[in-house]
């Protein structure tokens, strides 16, 4: 959705346009795809119905920030900023109990 005062894209929209970036570089990344796969217990074969999933867009952000050599591979790959990953990252993540955000 674009707001249409600025015609920029909304955050939500972002995050999904990123998600999506994530999710297409580790399908050409099968080292990186098996390792995701086995910490999330999800078989390629669910993955169709789990990225209609927010909390599997979550996880698999999560996946990325976590571990700053792979961000920065995605990164570099797709020529992307960390920070937008990051954004993306917090619009799919429920806040934590240390997050001041209860």
């Amino acid at each position: 959705m674009r707001d249409k005062l600025s015609g920029k894209s909304t955050s939500s929209e972002h995050a999904e346009q990123t998600a999506i970036a994530v999710l297409s570089w580790l399908a050409g990344e099968p080292e990186m795809l098996g390792r995701f796969l086995s910490l999330t217990g999800v078989e390629p074969g669910q993955m169709r119905q789990a990225i209609k999933n927010p909390d599997f867009l979550a996880g698999m952000l999560d996946f990325i920030v976590q571990h700053e050599p792979t961000l920065l591979d995605f990164c570099a790959a797709t020529q992307s900023q960390p920070e937008d990953v990051m954004a993306a990252w917090r619009h799919y993540t429920k806040p934590g109990l240390d997050s001041g955000e209860y």
